[in-house]
């Protein structure tokens, strides 16, 4: 192994390492990148005329238009737009509505305060994304409800964290625009279009486990002593709490699938209806306003504060050759080529134990994407196995959110849990979901079709 191979295994060990500091990503990306070209350049100082390894040392300023060329992209002002539609959605009133009229529908089923839970979280994931706000708004609403009906607190936490982080999968989602950005040849639209399938499929799954645990074990799930019969009221009460949703996400992913607009049109569109709905429900106010703005901005900033790090980071590990360093190391494994993407489909979920998404999405989705789109793998056509594969690494990112020690989601509701709601729980309660999202991506890499029927429907492929 050369010295330069060396120095891109050491950025990437470096990155890691340094991330257990407590320093802001972004700091740590672009710290890491300065001290390996000043490395570099000390150890290569012959090179410092001709630069090391096809870079120039007066070609770092180039790090400058590149990132001015990320700020030039359209598709990512549809980013705040996003972030700003889930936050005020989440001020809006909606999840209390809808939990008290589900809770009047689904009472009595087996599991049924647990269904009520994840059929809110797909509604919220299809018009929010925002995994923190989720998480945090249905344990606030539903892990009160299930821990005084009797539910067990390893399965109740377990719910809210797994349904908590569909927003993620399920679009629109800030994470599939940040892919779909960061891979050559896929479109945000197409890639909403991918991951709509599969991210029903898993709340499907969920629901399904949920309704198995009421049944076959009805001292975790037991039925609220105090449900009352369905009346036809309640059905009208829950048609009224889910058609401002509803409409809100007909419209954004409506117009996308349609083609009557943009990604970016889209987000504009649902940061203007979910605006609309929290006036309809009297919880528009200037400080709500305000907090909604201060609160986009801020989560904004953090991401591109992230990717104006990983360009520099990015810049100075292509020009020490990692890019055919990792191209090389994957083709030359004793596999397969599907053999290959389960390696890095395996790594991810690994990854995904210490490494945030954003982390994954902007360095290590772009190294691989490329060794992928030269397989004999998944859909014969090139555009449909990127779409396919990206998916494949939005549903194993899922898990991110659930594996400790860096799941977001766990931290997320222990911070609003009640007191007798432990860590351990927590933990414990999550490991089943966690073995049902690997459920889903081996399904979704045994059928493409449930990745790329949409897109190719849409796109006439």
């Amino acid at each position: 192994m050369e010295f330069h191979e060396i120095l891109c295994i050491g950025m990437f060990a470096g990155f890691i390492a340094l991330l257990f500091t407590g320093f802001p990503v972004a700091w740590v990306l672009g710290g890491v990148a300065v001290l390996t070209a000043a490395a570099a350049a000390f150890i290569f100082p012959e090179q410092l005329a001709d630069g090391f390894y096809g870079m120039k040392f007066s070609d770092l300023g180039a790090t400058v238009p590149r990132i001015w060329s990320i700020m030039q992209n359209w598709v990512l002002v549809a980013l705040p737009m996003f972030v700003f539609m889930g936050l005020m959605l989440d001020r809006s009133g909606i999840a209390g509505a809808l939990m008290e009229n589900f809770v009047k529908v689904l009472g009595r089923a087996p599991g049924g305060l647990a269904v009520t839970v994840a059929l809110i979280g797909l509604l919220l994931a299809a018009s929010t994304g925002i995994i923190g706000a989720s998480v945090v708004l249905l344990a606030l609403l539903g892990l009160p409800i299930m821990l005084r009906n009797g539910y067990s607190p390893v399965f109740a936490s377990g719910t809210i964290s797994a349904v908590g982080t569909l927003g993620i999968l399920i679009p629109p989602s800030i994470m599939l625009v940040l892919m779909a950005d960061r891979t050559p040849g896929v479109d945000a639209g197409g890639l909403f279009m991918g991951a709509l399938v599969p991210g029903v499929m898993l709340g499907v799954i969920y629901v399904g486990y949920m309704l198995a645990v009421g049944v076959l074990s009805p001292r975790t799930a037991p039925v609220p002593a105090d449900a009352r019969r369905l009346e036809l009221r309640d059905l009208a009460g829950v048609f009224r709490a889910v058609l401002p949703p509803g409409l809100l996400i007909l419209a954004v992913l409506g117009s996308i699938f349609a083609g009557l607009a943009t990604p970016t049109e889209a987000a504009g569109v649902g940061a203007f209806g979910a605006t609309l709905l929290a006036l309809l429900h009297r919880k528009l106010s200037v400080g709500v306003v305000r907090e909604v703005c201060e609160q986009t901005t801020k989560t904004t900033a953090f991401i591109f504060a992230i990717f104006i790090g990983a360009t520099a980071f990015s810049f100075v590990f292509q020009a020490l050759g990692g890019e055919d360093f990792i191209h090389h190391g994957l083709k030359s494994l004793p596999f397969t080529d599907d053999g290959i993407l389960i390696a890095v489909l395996v790594l991810i979920f690994v990854l995904g134990f210490f490494l945030d998404w954003i982390e994954i999405t902007l360095i290590v989705l772009p190294l691989v994407a490329p060794v992928i789109a030269g397989l004999d793998v998944g859909p014969a056509d090139a555009g449909a196995r990127m779409i396919w594969f990206v998916v494949l690494v939005a549903v194993c990112l899922q898990t991110s959110f659930l594996t400790p020690p860096v799941g977001f989601a766990l931290f997320y509701l222990k911070g609003v849990a009640p007191a007798g709601v432990t860590v351990a729980h927590i933990y414990k309660g999550v490991v089943p979901f966690i073995l049902l999202q690997l459920g889903g991506l081996v399904l979704v890499y045994l059928f493409p079709a449930l990745a790329t029927w949409l897109p190719e429907q849409a796109y006439g492929g």
